[in-house]
């Protein structure tokens, strides 16, 4: 085998984290493979042209990482990235690695985290502060899991005060806490004509009354939003204005501050939910930051870490977070401390945004494999994040094409899965990129579905 090099262009950070970044990205992918012998780090050294203090100290911070072992007079090897400190690699993952192929789940790519919460979780246990975690929660106990809520909002690109933080656990549970704190039964709620269809469960649920306000190409239309507050006067508005579920919009400088205009002058609480933010650094700055006081921010861990921690942040005005906390306190008393912990430690250590990165990267080659095999004709942009938007060509039924792919092993989602009216639904799809563990399964699925895009559209499945 061909010494490994890892390829550090278009990398930020210290040298000796960016061969970190690469090396944990190579064995996430397969490219280091479990067993593989890296590289004396000298060696390493001249053939990057660095100093072999820095690739030492490489070395050394993925052996911390639990990305490889040391063995005394042999070198250093590749751990599996899914074997324990002290076992095999298991038989079966979570993802399957066989059968239908999965392109409907918007969830990050495994593989990049796992060494990293094994790490902070051998660290919680041997440290003397586990026994406070082990026990109820105050408001001062959480101070420190607040700060790093704060720089995890920093890293969003939401400046906010440390008082202005509520830990919730994920973002999903965050948005019920907020309905729960801040709408009365009746209230009404607007949604974007296409959302997250989770939310219209919650509302249903707290006996909330529901409207869609219309989107174009570049998302909610501010007239649109305006013309309901006029005539209806809603309570509060959910949209996600970063990498919109499932249209992949993002919404621009000038709407957003619309959007957050228009609020103000009526009155109306904006739920910002920005769990695709930190896969876009590139992003206008959130609603919140200029709608400081009538917009609640909500970000989690979920995309870009594990959606497994299930830890979350809340930003909202300090005149309604009493009414954010009580709400957390009686959905749960209180967002479990360990795993707040471990969300912390990733965050202050930097681990949290070097996992982001590595996940735009995988996601943004993903997306360049499915611009390659559908076409510029169908897929106008490759868009940052997990998924895409597919509007079928005419004659198609999203049902009618979802369930062929089906019938062939290849799940998608199809468009009225995400309208609150399903009749108005647009005749497309959204593909998810990210699901699946090897990018073989994801060329796979993307060859049934332009093999059904071939085929002739009708009103019945073409498949038996």
């Amino acid at each position: 085998m061909a010494i490994w090099i890892p390829d550090l262009s278009n990398r930020e950070g210290p040298k000796y984290l960016q061969i970190l970044e690469a090396m944990a990205e190579d064995i996430a992918s397969g490219k280091l493979a479990a067993g593989t012998r890296l590289p004396p780090h000298r060696e390493l050294a001249y053939q990057l042209n660095i100093s072999p203090n820095t690739t030492s100290r490489a070395y050394a911070e993925a052996v911390k990482r639990a990305l490889v072992r040391g063995e005394v007079g042999r070198g250093t090897f590749v751990r599996s990235a899914y074997a324990s400190l002290d076992t095999a690699e298991p038989e079966t993952l979570h993802r399957a690695k066989s059968g239908p192929i999965d392109l409907s789940q918007n969830l990050p790519i495994p593989g990049f985290s796992e060494p990293h919460i094994r790490r902070a979780m051998s660290e919680i246990a041997c440290d003397a502060g586990l026994r406070a975690l082990l026990d109820y929660q105050t408001d001062v106990d959480l101070v420190h899991h607040r700060e790093a809520g704060q720089a995890w909002l920093s890293e969003c690109g939401l400046e906010a005060s440390v008082d202005s933080i509520v830990p919730v656990i994920g973002g999903q549970h965050g948005i019920m806490c907020t309905l729960m704190a801040l709408l009365e039964p009746g209230d009404l709620l607007l949604v974007e004509a296409l959302t997250y269809t989770p939310v219209l469960a919650m509302a249903s649920r707290l006996n909330l009354q529901t409207g869609a306000v219309a989107m174009d190409a570049q998302g909610l239309v501010p007239e649109a939003f305006d013309a309901w507050c006029r005539e209806a006067k809603p309570k509060a508005l959910y949209l996600t204005p970063t990498l919109q579920a499932p249209t992949t919009v993002t919404l621009s400088v000038e709407r957003r501050t619309e959007i957050a205009r228009i609020a103000d002058c009526y009155g109306v609480i904006v739920i910002e939910d920005d769990v695709f933010g930190p896969l876009k650094p590139d992003k206008p700055a959130p609603i919140a930051q200029s709608a400081s006081e009538t917009a609640i921010y909500v970000t989690s861990l979920s995309k870009s870490v594990a959606p497994g921690l299930r830890v979350g942040f809340l930003h909202v005005p300090r005149k309604i977070a009493p009414a954010l906390h009580q709400s957390v306190n009686m959905s749960v008393w209180m967002t479990p401390p360990m795993t707040l912990e471990v969300a912390s430690r990733l965050i202050v250590d930097g681990t949290a945004a070097q996992l982001a990165r590595q996940q735009r990267r995988a996601a943004n080659r993903r997306q360049r494999i499915v611009q390659h095999k559908l076409g510029t004709k169908l897929v106008k942009q490759a868009p940052d994040g997990f998924h895409l938007w597919l509007p079928l060509p005419e004659g198609w039924r999203a049902d009618v094409f979802s369930s062929n792919c089906a019938r062939l092993g290849v799940y998608v989602s199809e468009g009225r899965s995400f309208a609150m009216n399903g009749d108005d639904a647009p005749e497309a799809i959204r593909i998810c990129v990210s699901h699946e563990q090897s990018e073989e399964r994801l060329l796979q699925g993307l060859d049934v579905i332009v093999g059904v895009l071939a085929q002739k559209p009708s009103g019945f499945s073409l498949t038996i």
